[in-house]
């Protein structure tokens, strides 16, 4: 089977749209990522509650408008928030993990 010199990896692609790890761009682009992907979750779980918005909201005392905000992009959220949206909206936990 021939090899498509033309195509390139997720990760080379990442590299060259925002620089290597450790680079300002590049360091931009995965905390935004990992923005996404909370709010991606936060969606994720309150479909699975079977929770409008508005509902969640209601349970952890925030209002509908915050809650797609996080949902549609997670940045600068308040840790007590997120884990009042977790614990008391979603009956979710927080396991931390640091990677360095």
């Amino acid at each position: 089977m021939k090899k498509n010199k033309h195509l390139t990896s997720h990760a080379e692609y990442i590299d060259k749209q925002y620089g290597k790890r450790g680079t300002k761009k590049r360091e931009e682009y995965e905390m935004g990522y990992e923005a996404f992907k909370l709010g991606v979750l936060i969606q994720q779980m309150r479909e699975d509650k079977h929770l409008t918005q508005e509902q969640l909201a209601n349970k952890c005392g925030t209002t509908k408008s915050y809650i797609s905000r996080i949902e549609n992009d997670a940045s600068d959220i308040r840790l007590s928030t997120l884990m009042r949206i977790l614990y008391d909206g979603l009956g979710a936990r927080i396991n931390f993990q640091i990677i360095t």
